[in-house]
């Protein structure tokens, strides 16, 4: 008892101090934008990324962690990857990793016949010069930082976001070719959602990534807006970007452990730390030298017999017969090469003979079995009373 008073008393003080921290401490929200598919966070998009299966029925959903450059060149027509990339484009959010070649490489998938869809505050520069496009920011002037999102097409819902400091829209863009699908809106209207043809696809660009996140999807009916701009894609194969969206300007947005999810909540974080410092503990107060087991190690078993049985049954159930006889004389062979370092090249009688003498047998009896031999040699098929009537001749050999 007073050497387990001590781990007791240490216990009790840890389980004292968690409750303490947890009683103390209050959880706060995250607001970081990570557009990240798996985050639970307000402005992660795990709901949407759950829900593109009953938006695009029927259809493939995949996530792509690579550079679309990487991805794209592997599931081309003579890429060496599983499929040839056809459909839809997704990205949400932190899109401004696009290399020149990945932009390249989208530009050409879209050329194809596809389409590639964005959603984010800028794009990659060559995007902007491909596609001569430019977008401003508007400070929102309204004290609840709320703007209001609609369509061109007003047979769609009409939605807001609220915590929105201001509007992305595009100040430039070639209006006589490009369609204007939505805007935004806090004391002015501005375009926010275009679609630029390009070859035999079409490019979709939109400047509110906000609007796909869970907090406004969950809020009210505003996935309603979510719907409506998911509608001007086309029912085909999805390709959901998830490049860098562990990452953003202000650091990791999210842990790349599972285990992060659970480090988050307070409750979860406290019991592995507490399950840790209790198997510490048990460790430092159990390192005495204890009597080791000893093992029963069981001799190994010989096995041959049994294998040889199981595949000499294999060969009599399929009547193999051939087989059985030529691996016999094979063997038999062999032995007398090894046993007598006889030549057995040739089984004539100078050959019986030789073995006679050295083997201690009579003559006759060595002359039927390498006569039999011999015949059966001559025979392409064989029957069980073959196998039989060889077999004695090799046992007879041997109990002589």
């Amino acid at each position: 008892m007073k050497k387990t008073l001590p781990i007791i008393v240490i216990v009790v003080l840890i389980i004292i101090a968690a409750l303490s921290i947890s009683i103390k401490r209050t959880k706060t929200i995250d607001w970081e934008e990570s557009f990240n598919e798996k985050s639970n966070k307000p402005y992660g998009v795990s709901v949407l990324y759950k829900e593109l299966p009953n938006l695009f029925e029927g259809f493939k959903l995949r996530t792509v962690y690579h550079q679309p450059s990487s991805y794209l060149t592997a599931n081309s027509e003579f890429g060496y990857g599983d499929h040839e990339a056809k459909g839809n484009y997704v990205i949400i959010g932190n899109s401004n990793y696009l290399t020149d070649f990945s932009v390249e490489k989208l530009l050409n998938f879209v050329n194809k016949g596809n389409t590639l869809f964005i959603s984010d505050y800028y794009y990659a520069q060559a995007i902007h010069d491909t596609l001569g496009i430019d977008i401003d920011f508007e400070y929102n002037p309204k004290k609840d930082s709320i703007s209001n999102l609609s369509f061109e097409n007003k047979s769609f819902n009409e939605s807001t976001i609220d915590k929105n400091e201001g509007d992305y829209y595009f100040s430039s863009f070639d209006s006589i070719n490009y369609s204007i699908l939505g805007y935004s809106k806090t004391d002015k209207k501005r375009v926010n959602f275009i679609e630029a043809p390009f070859g035999k696809g079409k490019i979709l660009l939109h400047t509110e990534p906000k609007a796909f996140t869970n907090y406004n999807i969950l809020k009210e009916d505003r996935y309603r807006y979510v719907e409506g701009v998911f509608s001007y894609l086309p029912d085909d194969d999805v390709y959901f970007d998830s490049y860098v969206k562990k990452q953003s300007a202000y650091g990791d947005a999210e842990e790349k452990s599972n285990l992060s999810w659970f480090l988050e909540q307070l409750s979860f974080r406290w019991a592995w730390y507490t399950a840790l410092i209790f198997t510490l503990l048990f460790m430092v107060f159990n390192a005495k030298r204890r009597q080791r087991v000893i093992r029963i190690i069981k001799p190994l078993q010989n096995t041959t017999l049994a294998f040889v049985k199981t595949i000499s049954n294999l060969y009599i159930e399929t009547e193999d017969y051939k087989n059985i006889i030529d691996k016999k004389i094979t063997y038999f062979l062999e032995k007398i090469r090894t046993d007598f370092n006889l030549d057995t090249s040739t089984l004539n009688d100078d050959f019986i003979a030789k073995l006679a003498g050295k083997a201690g047998r009579k003559k006759e009896d060595v002359k039927q079995l390498i006569n039999y031999i011999t015949w059966l040699r001559t025979k392409n098929e064989f029957f069980e009373e073959n196998l039989i009537k060889l077999n004695r001749h090799i046992e007879a050999f041997y109990k002589n």
